[in-house]
């Protein structure tokens, strides 16, 4: 039955349920996180970027609507209900177009988040939160300029929620979350010391700036539906470094919200690698919606590293997968050349092994995609020892061995994602949300 209330409506920053959300365009990792849904009898959230998914194609080649079909491609494959998917679309605003004045790149912001109302995504993230071109270089960005851009936006999502209605009278209407405490996504690009916790005051006055600014925009019904501020709890990550949730840190900016907000919640961006506990905490602190992204295809790429090693020891055609990725990347410096630094020796081990994980943007590319379908095919060939599973992948050796999966590639990959999608489970509790 189709949904006719947003499930994320439910969220409290009092009752210590969350969600997670699944920022990617990989494919297996979106089939992964259905699966883990579908096993847990859950909904689940999985989310595009502005710079993946636009009305340009992104980096991925897809509008909204191939996005949303895409996702829904892959849940009719697992026979999944995509009633039961949220989409959402992440740091939608001029984030591509920071090259442009701010009238151009504001019209394009307008139309991106349009189309993403439009194709029936139900979590918009409103983030006007980079300077463009016309902007002062020197300057902070106001709070007032940042919470008129979203008021501009959200008469945008208001439109695009008005055609999607003509041609489906149930259409659901989106959450918003508002704010934006992180870097661009990704992770960090330069290595810090600390990460300075969002302030109660930043928060609070960011909070009555967009109400007081959407009022007078005439756009509270957006407003009154936000449902999270994406504020900075101390969790980051970097190339090998992870800043772990502190909540004796955070605990002044979780008594703000709770002391004086009966729903709203925080968003938290780039919860990555955090520690199972350390993901619960955060959501019984209020910050419910927990981001997680370069995680899962980092598991991924480990997942197709343990199986090429496995394949150069039994076939006498390997796939060489693992030579295949590193000379694109050489080939093709661009996505991960701002992003690391260091001697060879190191940029050969980032390259590779990086916590933010720039790998991830060169596994849809022909050649790779080719060595990965050599790789699946040759070991789906022929069985797989389970000696060289114990070497390899042990936790999956063990669920072969117990008989929770088959001894094949694909379901060894889908595992092996899923064994980061359960801290997530842990943490949030999202199966109690209903859909």
């Amino acid at each position: 039955m189709y949904m006719k209330t947003n499930p994320l409506l439910k969220l409290s920053n009092k009752n210590a349920v969350g969600v997670y959300s699944v920022c990617t365009a990989s494919e297996p990792v979106i089939e992964a996180s259905i699966e883990f849904a579908k096993e847990n009898d859950s909904l689940v959230v999985i989310e595009a970027t502005a710079n993946q998914v636009n009305q340009f194609g992104g980096y991925t080649g897809m509008t909204a609507e191939d996005y949303r079909d895409f996702v829904y491609e892959i849940a009719n494959r697992v026979d999944f209900d995509v009633n039961r998917i949220i989409l959402g679309g992440d740091h939608l605003g001029p984030l591509t177009w920071t090259d442009l004045n701010e009238e151009e790149a504001m019209e394009n912001a307008s139309k991106l988040v349009y189309d993403y109302v439009k194709a029936g995504f139900t979590k918009i993230h409103l983030d006007t939160s980079m300077r463009v071109k016309d902007d002062s270089k020197t300057d902070r960005l106001s709070d007032e300029t940042i919470a008129k851009r979203s008021a501009i936006l959200a008469k945008s999502c208001l439109e695009g929620f008005a055609d999607l209605k003509k041609e489906n009278p149930d259409a659901v209407f989106p959450v918003f979350i508002i704010g934006s405490e992180v870097p661009i996504p990704g992770g960090l690009q330069e290595v810090e010391e600390t990460l300075e916790v969002t302030s109660p005051e930043d928060f609070q006055n960011t909070y009555n700036i967009f109400k007081e600014t959407f009022e007078k925009h005439d756009v509270m019904e957006v407003f009154n539906n936000v449902i999270a501020i994406v504020v900075q709890p101390g969790v980051e990550f970097g190339d090998d470094d992870l800043f772990f949730y502190d909540r004796d840190k955070a605990a002044q900016l979780v008594s703000a919200l709770k002391d004086n907000f009966e729903t709203l919640a925080f968003e938290g961006h780039s919860t990555d690698y955090q520690n199972p506990e350390g993901l619960r905490q955060m959501v019984e602190d209020g910050i419910v919606i927990l981001k997680v992204g370069p995680a899962l295809t980092f598991a991924y790429r480990e997942a197709l590293f343990a199986l090429s090693h496995i394949e150069d020891v039994i076939s006498e055609d390997p796939s060489d997968f693992i030579n295949v990725l590193e000379n694109e990347m050489l080939e093709n410096p661009k996505n991960w050349s701002n992003h690391y630094h260091g001697n060879e020796k190191e940029l050969f081990i980032k390259r590779k092994f990086s916590y933010s994980d720039r790998a991830r943007y060169y596994l849809p590319r022909p050649n790779v995609q080719d060595a990965i379908l050599k790789l699946m095919n040759n070991l789906s060939e022929t069985r797989i020892p389970m000696t060289l599973l114990s070497q390899y992948l042990p936790y999956q050796y063990r669920n072969i061995k117990e008989g929770k999966i088959n001894n094949n590639p694909r379901e060894i990959i889908n595992d092996y994602i899923k064994l980061y999608l359960d801290d997530y489970q842990f943490a949030t509790h999202t199966d109690e949300l209903g859909y």
